[in-house]
């Protein structure tokens, strides 16, 4: 209930949608316990719970999923996301971090972006060919712009090429 409660307070405060319901926190729960690990934060004094960071465990990975705070807190984000994950890893044993996806601010605390593929069917032909031409274009931008954030940012010193090629 508490992370419920973290989850929903975050999505209103960023104007987003709870596409994510109570059942299916309660759900992960009975059926997948094992591979959850919930990170939280509580109040100093008080000891209420304010924050929380939902992770699954899969495989060699810890996969960061869903963060939400009742409280604002400097800097709470990244300590519940990314360095306590980074640790709780480090502890389990596990080789890597997925930190998920979207997110600029990632890449200076040392999660580099990586390219990832689908594969859908578009069985219109004329559509097909209008799909590929402008993921070309897009993809080229998506090169270069992941590149460039990444020379820009990231804390880790790499020849330019490292990051220029999907």
């Amino acid at each position: 209930d508490a992370f419920y409660s973290f989850y929903t307070n975050t999505v209103d405060e960023k104007w987003g949608q709870a596409y994510l319901t109570r059942n299916f926190f309660e759900l992960l729960g009975e059926h997948m316990a094992d591979k959850v690990m919930l990170i939280v934060a509580e109040e100093e004094g008080s000891g209420q719970l304010v924050a929380g960071a939902l992770n699954l465990i899969g495989g060699d990975c810890l996969y960061g999923r869903n963060w939400g705070c009742i409280k604002k807190y400097d800097s709470l984000h990244f300590e519940l996301c990314y360095y306590q994950a980074i640790e709780a890893a480090i502890g389990l044993g596990l080789q890597r971090v997925e930190a998920g996806a979207q997110g600029e601010h990632k890449i200076s605390r040392g999660y580099l972006p990586t390219f990832t593929y689908s594969a859908h069917y578009i069985r219109d032909p004329n559509f097909r060919t209008a799909v590929e031409e402008a993921l070309q274009q897009e993809r080229e931008q998506v090169i270069y712009t992941t590149a460039m954030l990444t020379i820009q940012e990231s804390p880790f010193k790499a020849s330019p090429e490292t990051h220029l090629s999907a």
